[in-house]
């Protein structure tokens, strides 16, 4: 039974990022923070850029939720498959939003499924903007139907 609470821990914890997610990318990249963020909504030429920072930021929580999970808080064992649910859900962001949509890590891939066509093109869409005002689609695993192709 132990094991099936962990498990379901995580993946409720990678479902709960993406909300997370949702909020953060409304109303603190595309607000508070623009200053980071409108870096991702131009076009340039360098590898990294100020957007990358989010990243950082993003991975205390899942940092410290492992560590202290992990090292024998027995209290707060809960923390460590919080963590991982965290860094899992870091994972698939990066491979959906940096190398699939966005292409900074050239690999060959073509969307073949709808839901997979889907989130691109909401991210697309997002994209159309490159003011902080009247963007839509801030989700990053999940889009409503309306952007299906």
């Amino acid at each position: 039974m132990g094991i099936l609470i962990n498990i379901l821990i995580v993946i409720g914890t990678f479902l709960f990022m993406e909300g997370v997610a949702w909020f953060t990318h409304k109303y603190i990249m595309h607000g508070l923070l623009w200053s980071w963020h409108k870096s991702h909504h131009k076009v340039h030429n360098h590898a990294l850029e100020m957007n990358d920072l989010f990243s950082v930021v993003f991975s205390i929580p899942s940092i410290l939720t492992i560590y202290l999970g992990y090292n024998n808080y027995d209290e707060y064992w809960w923390l460590l498959y919080i963590g991982i649910g965290i860094l899992c859900y870091g994972v698939f962001y990066f491979i959906f939003h940096d190398v699939i949509v966005h292409r900074r890590i050239k690999v060959p891939f073509k969307a073949k499924s709808k839901y997979m066509r889907r989130i691109m093109k909401a991210h697309y869409v997002h994209h159309e903007k490159h003011t902080k005002e009247g963007a839509e689609a801030f989700g990053f695993l999940y889009a409503p139907k309306k952007y299906q192709k």
